[in-house]
């Protein structure tokens, strides 16, 4: 069985030299091991040594050199936007207050759709906007990406 043991960020390598894709929406591409079936049939275990959160574009480098690049599945989202930045913070805070993930997009945040969450931004203000799009969303501060830990 072919094995990924390491990830080269999207920025580190030409998508083109992929020999295979492999489709995960944001919670299927927050990993460390498991069995993942490429689109053109490639089987192989993605094996890191702690959970990582794979991003769209990064490739999964395989033991033979060959690397098969992770794309994000999209989901049914809602982009959020406010008047000025002020309120969107505003909003922010309400959405973390309800531990909701969120994605930073430029001056928008995006959610997974959620019609309670969706009538409480309105009621503050918000403007929304369905969208279907791949979601990354922000990884808490203790994520062992940043190196802190309580």
């Amino acid at each position: 069985m072919k094995r990924a043991l390491w990830i080269l960020p999207a920025s580190e390598w030409c998508r083109a030299d992929a020999i295979d894709r492999v489709l995960l929406d944001a919670d299927e591409r927050h990993r460390r091991r498991i069995m993942l079936t490429g689109e053109s049939g490639t089987r192989f275990l993605l094996d890191l040594p702690q959970a990582t959160a794979l991003r769209d574009g990064d490739g999964l480098v395989l033991e033979d050199g060959s690397i098969v690049c992770v794309v994000g599945k999209g989901e049914a989202l809602v982009e959020v936007t406010a008047e000025n930045a002020a309120a969107l913070v505003r909003l922010a805070w309400h959405l973390g207050n309800r531990h909701t993930e969120i994605e930073v997009v430029g001056d928008r945040l995006r959610m997974r759709r959620d019609h309670v969450l969706e009538t409480m931004l309105l009621g503050l203000g918000a403007s929304l906007t369905a969208v279907e799009a791949p979601f990354d969303p922000e990884r808490g501060a203790y994520d062992h990406e940043f190196g802190l830990h309580v």
